[in-house]
């Protein structure tokens, strides 16, 4: 059926430029196929994965950690491929299993369940596995790093979650294929990738391809992968989606990621270390042309926040501190986690890069979502097409020209100012460095342009150089509305020239520096 204007969102038009193996070339099976296998899925009921046994699905953390995949028996490992594949068991919350097909000259191969790939932590967990049982998931390795040494660099695993690195990176965020409701008060719906073709690469091909099947009880899609590892590991990503009814919000290029606590909030009474998160904050390049950052939070109540992005540039969670001293964890390396950076191709029409910050006690949960949401309505029977590009890399990857707001810091004031009439008062400091600041003398006027919003009122502003650290510091006292969350935005200019990205940030009435 034909697809509403409002919701084609570009078909890939260059994958002839990409040089594909002779084995993909020789194959009838493509991405065409898995779109007819997701069409066809989404005109029935839809049916949950089956389970796994309850030994494997009750196994506790330390228990599912000693399964571990034994790195010899790496698919495609004795052909000496650049690209290798490492099996995942299932176990834990990784409660059902994928299908996993290679796919080479001579057709479709299904990779049956093997247990001997793997050890187990005792005999009965080995013993509840069988023949028929399955994988979870896979993670591809390739020599990013050193040439004599395959590294583990993307990891697709868990619903339709799937997490990557760029050279000398640890892992962290996340990346999804779709999200359905999230943060809705009805409750999210996780939708999984059911089925996998891997097309088997040659020897020394630096570019790989796969398709996955998904599946879930709004709709089904078909999405072609094809990952070029490195310094930043880039993926562009091919989507065809099938709905099976209308879907309240629909999250598209979805990342998710921890925030725990940083330098622009309290720090937990039991915790020594200056900060812990995986992202620092949204970053949204819009359809204006606009820079717009948001430091992340970790709210007392669930924060929904919608930022208009009418096919939007680019968005993405960055993590920009990235020295050892912010974090001081010699264990987690927050300092070397990556930041992710979506890039649309076409025009994705109107919609908005939604928020959605989730209150959360530990640095175990991931809490953070960030996602675009087109404005259109869905039906039943709809389809569409989606691409873009995702990379995962330093906090460089957007390529942003702009002066950024490098650092953030928020107090609560003990008493409002003098003649303020404020009930509830903060101090909050912005650094912007880079850009077109590393090139100004510090001598050179410089403005700071701030605005509140929803009634929050800016008491007191100042903006100087700090020649320690050369960067430029916006200080600022603001009272929200009674009862209202302070807002505000701000950015740098000299003269009429816009110097840096737009700072905005929203902190609850109710928070945790003893507001409300």
């Amino acid at each position: 059926m034909p697809r509403p204007a409002a919701l084609t969102i570009g078909i890939l038009v260059a994958a002839c430029a990409y040089a594909w193996t002779p084995a993909r070339a020789a194959q009838p099976f493509g991405f065409d196929s898995v779109a007819a296998r997701a069409k066809a899925l989404a005109t029935k009921p839809y049916q949950a994965p089956p389970g796994i046994p309850a030994v494997l699905a009750n196994l506790d953390y330390d228990q599912y950690q000693q399964i571990r995949f034994r790195p010899e028996q790496s698919l495609w490992r004795q052909s000496h491929t650049r690209f290798q594949v490492m099996l995942i068991a299932p176990g834990e919350y990784f409660n059902h299993t994928v299908k996993i097909n290679v796919v080479d000259a001579a057709g479709v191969h299904p990779l049956g369940f093997d247990k001997s790939l793997f050890t187990w932590p005792d005999s009965k967990v080995e013993s509840s596995t069988t023949g028929n049982l399955g994988y979870a998931g896979f993670k591809l390795t390739f020599p990013i790093n050193r040439p004599d040494l395959q590294d583990q660099f993307l990891v697709f695993a868990g619903a339709s979650y799937f997490r990557g690195v760029a050279r000398g990176e640890n892992f962290g965020l996340s990346a999804r294929g779709i999200a359905i409701d999230t943060g809705l008060p009805g409750g999210e719906e996780f939708p999984s990738f059911t089925e996998f073709w891997l097309v088997r690469p040659s020897p020394g091909a630096r570019v790989m391809q796969f398709y996955a099947l998904l599946d879930g009880k709004s709709l089904t899609g078909a999405y072609r992968f094809v990952v070029f590892p490195g310094k930043p590991t880039r993926i562009e990503v091919h989507a065809r989606l099938f709905l099976r009814k209308p879907i309240a919000l629909l999250g598209l290029a979805p990342l998710t990621s921890m925030f725990f606590y940083g330098a622009n909030t309290p720090r937990p009474a039991d915790q020594w270390r200056p900060a812990v998160h995986d992202s620092q904050g949204l970053l949204i390049h819009s359809d204006t042309g606009e820079w717009l950052w948001r430091p992340l939070i970790n709210p007392l109540t669930l924060q929904m926040d919608y930022f208009e992005a009418n096919s939007p540039q680019g968005f993405g969670l960055l993590q920009r501190t990235t020295r050892f001293t912010a974090y001081e964890d010699d264990e987690a390396r927050y300092d070397n986690r990556p930041s992710a950076w979506v890039e649309p191709h076409a025009d994705w029409g109107k919609g908005h890069v939604v928020l959605v910050e989730i209150p959360t006690d530990s640095e175990t949960n991931d809490n953070i979502v960030a996602f675009w949401s087109p404005d259109a309505k869905t039906s039943s029977g709809q389809q569409f097409d989606l691409d873009y590009t995702l990379d995962f890399g330093d906090p460089g990857i957007p390529d942003e020209p702009m002066a950024r707001a490098v650092a953030t810091y928020v107090g609560k004031l003990e008493k409002p100012p003098q003649g303020s009439n404020a009930q509830d008062a903060y101090r909050l400091v912005v650094e912007f460095a880079g850009g077109p600041l590393s090139r100004i003398a510090a001598s050179r006027k410089i403005e700071a342009t701030v605005t509140g919003i929803d009634g929050t009122r800016v008491i007191d502003q100042t903006i100087r150089w700090v020649k320690p650290t050369n960067h430029w510091r916006l200080s600022l006292v603001a009272a929200p509305a009674a009862g209202k969350d302070l807002a505000l935005r701000a950015f740098l200019k000299s003269g009429k020239e816009t110097l840096s990205e737009t700072w905005t940030y929203a902190l609850p009435a109710k928070n945790r520096l003893g507001g409300g």
